[in-house]
This record gives structure tokens, sequence and C-alpha cells, in this order.
């Protein structure tokens, strides 16, 4: 049986790989940022039957000697800690250092020492910025147009460095926007199904014009899973994307006219991004990914949605509404 670490296992994307590689058979080791109130984030909201399959171990990304006993015996890891809001990192961007470049130096320098058989760095379609050309291929220019961004393209460039200059078998998984259940209330989709869902009249938005590539999380999950079984994907940078965009605007009026057809869109000044920070336009080609392994998209954009929407309505007390989340 294959052992797995999947570091940032409580977060969004985290719980839900855990859950995927539990029902596919592996061995599985959650990583849990520690904190006092002993929470496991989403892993708490796992079946019993899921989690009875998993270890969890709970430490810190950013300390090199806990993030080693966490590997310790692992075959694979899927390492997807990381901080990711981009408001957040414009006034606390050493957290974003810290975390996403540190974290990840922490488990490559880990890797090397312990020999382990795979590891999956995970980036973010940020890393390229507004779309130069489309479909935004893996050759596309990298753009730090946020602190966020910044850091994720230091934590790629590091894992490029170990597989070049160690041999280590590395690959950068690259998901677009991923949404679905679970998701915080710093993303889009759940800002305004969260927002409808409260019976808000109006709907606070930043930008309505830029457009975005969205994966449903389970195609997401998927996509990792693939990538970790092909050894043809080692030494690679890889899309996860669905190849279709839809703007942010035309986003929000489809679910206005699933959840609240009466709710009408304002723009909130403080959810504008810097005009240079903005990235106005990802579509992302994932013919790569096809091309290396059989991953293809499950889920259409409206069934990824209507799950959305369904576990939303059954977990809106454990959002808030009422306040611009960053």
């Amino acid at each position: 049986m294959t052992s797995v670490l999947v570091t940032g296992a409580d977060g969004f994307i985290g719980s839900h790989l855990t859950e995927v590689l539990v029902r596919e058979g592996y061995k599985v080791r959650a990583f849990a940022y520690y904190n006092s109130f002993n929470s496991w984030g989403w892993l708490d909201h796992l079946s019993r039957d899921i989690m009875k399959n998993v270890e969890v171990f709970t430490g810190d990304i950013r300390d090199p000697n806990g993030v080693r006993e966490s590997m310790k015996g692992i075959n694979q890891v899927f390492h997807l800690a990381a901080l990711i809001a981009i408001p957040f990192s414009y006034h606390s961007p050493d957290a974003y250092v810290d975390t996403n470049i540190k974290g990840t130096l922490n488990v490559l320098q880990a890797a090397k020492e312990l020999n382990t058989d795979r590891v999956l760095v995970t980036s973010t379609s940020e890393v390229y910025g507004t779309a130069q050309h489309v479909p935004i291929d893996e050759k596309h220019p990298f753009q730090g147009q946020s602190p966020y961004s910044a850091t994720k393209i230091g934590a790629d460039r590091l894992a490029e460095s170990f597989y070049r200059s160690f041999d280590m078998p590395i690959s950068i998984v690259r998901p677009f926007n991923t949404y679905g259940p679970r998701q915080s209330a710093r993303a889009v989709i759940p800002t305004i199904i969260t927002q409808l869902l409260a019976g808000k009249e109006e709907i606070k938005l930043g930008s309505l014009t830029p457009t975005r590539d969205f994966n449903y999380v389970k195609d997401t999950a998927n996509g990792f899973i693939k990538i970790a079984k092909s050894k043809n994907t080692i030494g690679e940078e890889i899309n996860i994307a669905t190849q279709k965009e839809i703007s942010i605007g035309q986003l929000a009026e489809e679910l206005i006219r699933q959840i609240n057809p009466n709710a009408k869109i304002v723009c909130d000044e403080q959810r504008l991004r810097p005009e240079n920070s903005e990235v106005n336009r990802l579509l992302g080609s994932n013919e790569k990914i096809r091309s290396l392994t059989d991953w293809e998209p499950k889920y259409s954009f409206e069934q990824g949605l209507s799950e959305t929407i369904a576990f939303f309505k059954n977990h809106l007390n454990q959002y808030k509404t009422d306040i611009y989340n960053i």
C-alpha cells in the first residue's frame, strides 16, 4: 500500500484530496496546522469512515524538523500547505514568504534527505498573471502581480531547482481557480453564494470584468492523483484547467438567477485589487495534463455549482456573510 502525506490537508482542496486518496486505497497521513483548539480544519467535517483511515499529524509547515518528522515512512508527498488569500498578502507578505517559500523548501529538503519516491508541489494559475496569450500553457511567462503570486513563483522555482540539481522526482501541479464545498468565503464563488443565501439584496463584489477558468474541486483532486501515478510527469509543471472561461459578472448573474433573482450587484471599493495587481484574464490550457495522463474534467460547471450551493445551504452558519473576508 502506497503511503502518502498531504500537507494542508485541513484546507479546502487538501481535505477533498485526503478523502479521495482514502477512497482509492492509499495509506494517508494528513498534515494539519497545529493550534491549541485541536481543530483539524475541514478534516473535522469528513465522515468517520474516512477519518478512521487517516493519521493526522499536527505541525507547522514553517518548521523544518516537524516537516521532516511528518514525512518519515512516506512514499509520496502532496504539498498543498500555503497561504493563498491575495488581499492578506498585500499587508502581510512576510507570512507568505515564510509559509509558501520556506515551507516548500522544508518539504524539498526533507524529501531529499529521506529519498521520498514522489513530491507534488502545488502551484497556482496566479503565477501567470494576466494572460499574454490564451489558452495559457505551461510556457507562459510568470508575472508576480501580488506578493502571493510572487511567493508561489519562488516556491515553484525552488522545486524546479531541486529536480534539476538533485534529480528528485518532483512535479509542479498548477490548478486554475478551484471551487466547491468547504471553500473559504474569501474566494469569489462562496462570497456570492453566502451573501445570496443570507438574503442580501445587494451583493458586494470587486471588479466584474476579469475572467477565470474554474475547476470543480473533485476534478482538481483527481488531477493530483493522476499526475502522481504517471512517471511522465516527473520534472514537469502541469496545469489543471477546464480550458473554459467565465467573467466574474457572468458568474454572479448566474448565481443570482439560481438563488435570488431580485438581488443586484454592487461594487465594493475595498474588494478591488490595485490596478496593476488585478489579473484580468485566466484561461488555462489542459493539453499537457491530457497528453501525460488520462485526466479529464468529470463535472460540468452547472453540476459543480449545484453541489457547491447545496453545501453552503447546509453550512451557512459557519460563514461570516456581513464582512469582507480576506
